[in-house]
C-alpha cells in the first residue's frame, strides 16, 4: 500500500514515561519535524535539541487544574481527528487556522503502578489519565491519516520512518491504531477493576431497588448484584512460554497489573524456565497447602491432582509424610510448602526427581543445596498466600465466573458436623477427619481421600463414579507402601455425597474406621445404615467441595 504512505511533518508528543524518547528526538532534529509537546515532555525534548512548540501556544490556554487540563482543546483534537483525505475536513481546518498532526506519541499516567504502590485514594484518582486516552483514541480513530504510537518498542521504527521521510502506510497505521485501542481498553479495564473494589454499590441503592420489587425479584436482584453486567478485566503479557499443554500448542503467561504478589509473579531462584503444565500444577499445589494454614503443610502434586498431602510440626517431616503417600506418582511432580524450606527438607527432596518446588522462602543452606545439586529444578519463591476470591473458566463463546472454593463454608467447621453413625470420634480421629476434609477439597472429583496421622495414605481422584474412586483410594493405600494395608484404621473423606451404599461399603470392607461426607443423597438412609451396621463413625457436613 505504498500509495497510502503519509510522511510525518508534524507530531504531537506527550509521554509520562520518558525512556527511549532520545531516539525520537534525534530523528525529529534530523528531519526538521515540527513537534508540539506538553509539560515535562516538552522540557525533555528541548534538552535533547528538539525545537518544541508548547501545547499552550497551540491552544491559547494555559495548563490548569494541577495539570488536569492541558490538551483538552479543539486546537489539539481537531488537528488529530481531521481526516486529511477528506477535502471538507482539510478545508475546515484551514478556515479554523488549525494545523493537522501526522503522528501522535502518547503513553499514559501510571495508574496500575500507583495502585500497587499503596497510594491513597486521592493520589490514585490523580493518576486516572483523561487527556492522554482522548488523544490516543482520537488518533487511532483517524488512522486514515494519523499514526499513533503508544508502545516505546515502536520508537526505533518511528525514528526510521521520520528520518527517511516515508511515514507509514495505511495498513501500518491501522495496525498501530489497533495496538492503541488495546492500550486504552486495558487501561480502562484496570481502572474498572480498582473502582469495583473501592466504590461498591451503596446500600441506599440496594434498598431503593428492593422497595420496588416483589420477594422473588428481590432475591434474583440480590444475586445479580454480586456480578457486574460486564466482566471487565485485563492482564499484561509477562512472557511467552515454550509451548502449552502439548508441544503443538502455543502459550503465554499474563499477569494482573494491579497485583505483583500472586503466584503468577513468583520469583524464580533456579532451574529451567517454567512451562504451561508447571504453572498449572504448581498453582494447584500452592493453593492446597494454604488450605491448612496456620499448620505447616506440604503438598506433592502431579497433573493437577495431589499424590500426597501432610501436616506436621516441621516442614521436613511434612514432606516425608506427603511423599510416602504415593512415591511412584511423586516422580516428576511438584512440591509446595506453606513455610520456609529448611535444609532438612531440601535434603529429603534432593534424591527425588521433581519439576518444581514452591515456598514462601528458603533457608540459605537449603537454597544452595537445591541450586547446586538439582540444577534443573525450578525453584519458586512466593511470599503471599493465594488471594483470588473469584475464579474464571473459559468455555466456547463465554466465561464461567464463580467464587473461589475455600474452606470457609458452615459445613467446614467440625463443630457443625452431624454424627449419624457410630461413636463420636476421639481426639486423634477427629484431627484426621478434619485433615481429610480439608485435603479432599483440592482433589479432582469424584474424590475419595484416606488419611492417617495428618497425612494422606490413599487418594482416588477424577473418576466418573464414586465407587471407582473408593476402589482406587483403597488400592493406592494398600499397594504403595510395601504391602502395608494403610486403609485399615484410616479415616476417609468424600467431596460429595455417596449416591449409594456401595461406595462406603468398599471403604468399610477395607477397614476404614471413620468417614466424613456432605450427605444429601436421596439414599442417605441406606448409606447411613451401612455405616451403622459396620459400627463405624460417620459425620455429615452439609457442604460439598466438587473440583472439576
Amino acid at each position: 500500500m505504498a500509495n497510502s504512505r503519509r510522511p510525518i511533518h508534524r507530531a504531537l508528543v506527550s509521554v509520562f514515561h520518558k525512556e527511549g524518547i532520545e531516539v525520537l528526538a534525534q530523528a525529529f532534529v534530523q528531519a526538521g519535524t515540527e513537534v508540539v509537546s506538553t509539560g515535562s515532555t516538552a522540557q525533555k525534548l528541548a534538552q535533547l535539541g528538539v525545537q518544541v512548540t508548547p501545547v499552550e501556544q497551540v491552544t491559547g490556554f494555559p495548563e490548569s487544574l494541577d495539570g488536569r487540563v492541558k490538551t483538552l482543546d479543539p486546537h489539539v483534537h481537531a488537528g488529530i481527528l481531521a481526516d486529511m483525505t477528506n477535502s471538507e475536513h482539510a478545508q475546515q481546518l484551514e478556515q479554523l487556522g488549525i494545523k493537522p498532526f501526522d503522528l501522535v506519541v502518547v503513553n499514559l499516567y501510571p495508574f496500575a503502578d500507583t495502585v500497587r504502590s499503596g497510594a491513597d485514594e486521592a493520589a490514585t484518582i490523580e493518576k486516572i489519565d483523561i487527556g492522554g486516552p482522548s488523544m490516543v483514541r482520537g488518533a487511532a480513530k483517524n488512522s486514515a491519516t494519523v499514526a499513533v504510537i503508544t508502545d516505546p518498542k515502536d520508537y526505533a521504527l518511528v525514528a526510521e520512518r521520520v528520518t527517511e521521510g516515508t511515514g507509514f502506510t495505511l495498513e501500518e497505521r491501522r495496525y498501530l491504531a489497533a495496538k492503541a485501542f488495546a492500550h486504552t481498553a486495558a487501561y480502562d479495564a484496570t481502572i474498572t477493576q480498582w473502582t469495583e473494589r473501592q466504590w461498591q454499590r451503596p446500600d441506599s441503592f440496594t434498598l431503593q431497588a428492593a422497595a420496588t420489587t416483589d420477594a422473588q425479584e428481590h432475591d434474583d436482584q440480590a444475586q445479580s448484584l454480586q456480578f457486574a453486567q460486564t466482566y471487565t478485566r485485563t492482564w499484561d503479557l509477562a512472557h511467552v512460554l515454550r509451548y502449552g499443554e502439548n508441544p503443538h500448542q502455543q502459550a503465554a503467561l499474563y499477569i494482573d497489573p494491579l497485583h505483583r504478589q500472586g503466584f503468577a509473579h513468583a520469583e524464580q531462584l533456579g532451574g529451567k524456565p517454567m512451562s504451561y503444565n508447571n504453572y498449572v500444577d504448581a498453582d494447584a499445589a500452592w493453593r492446597a497447602v494454604w488450605d491448612f494454614a496456620p499448620s505447616i503443610a506440604v503438598a506433592v502434586v502431579k497433573h493437577n491432582n495431589p499424590c500426597g498431602l501432610a501436616v506436621a510440626d516441621d516442614v521436613a517431616t511434612a514432606h516425608k509424610k506427603a511423599h510416602a503417600c504415593d512415591p511412584v506418582s511423586a516422580y516428576g511432580g511438584v512440591i509446595a510448602a506453606n513455610t520456609t524450606v529448611t535444609l532438612a527438607m531440601a535434603e529429603s527432596v534432593r534424591p527425588i526427581f521433581t519439576e518444581v518446588i514452591v515456598a514462601p522462602d528458603y533457608e540459605p543452606e537449603a537454597l544452595e543445596l537445591l541450586q547446586t545439586k538439582k540444577k534443573n529444578l525450578r525453584i519458586l519463591k512466593v511470599q503471599e498466600p493465594p488471594m483470588s476470591s473469584r475464579q474464571i473458566r473459559q468455555i466456547d463463546g463465554g466465561l464461567l465466573v464463580q467464587d473461589t472454593d475455600l474452606i470457609n463454608a458452615l459445613g467446614d467447621d467440625p463443630s457443625s458436623w452431624k454424627l449419624v453413625s457410630g461413636q463420636p470420634a476421639d481426639e486423634q480421629t477427629m484431627k484426621d477427619l478434619q485433615f481429610a476434609w480439608r485435603a479432599v477439597r483440592c482433589v479432582k472429583s469424584n474424590a475419595i481421600l484416606l488419611a492417617h496421622d495428618q497425612a494422606t495414605v490413599g487418594i482416588g481422584m477424577g473418576q466418573v463414579n464414586r465407587v471407582d474412586s473408593c476402589n482406587l483410594s483403597v488400592e493406592r493405600a494398600n499397594t504403595l507402601a510395601d504391602g502395608l494395608e494403610r486403609a485399615r484404621g484410616a479415616v476417609a473423606a468424600s467431596d460429595a455425597f455417596f449416591p449409594f451404599a456401595d461406595g462406603p461399603q468398599i471403604l468399610i470392607n477395607a477397614g476404614v474406621k471413620a468417614i466424613v461426607q456432605p450427605g444429601g443423597s436421596i439414599r442417605d438412609e441406606e448409606v447411613i445404615e451401612a455405616a451403622q451396621a459396620a459400627g463405624i463413625t460417620m459425620y455429615v457436613t452439609g457442604t460439598r467441595h466438587f473440583f472439576h
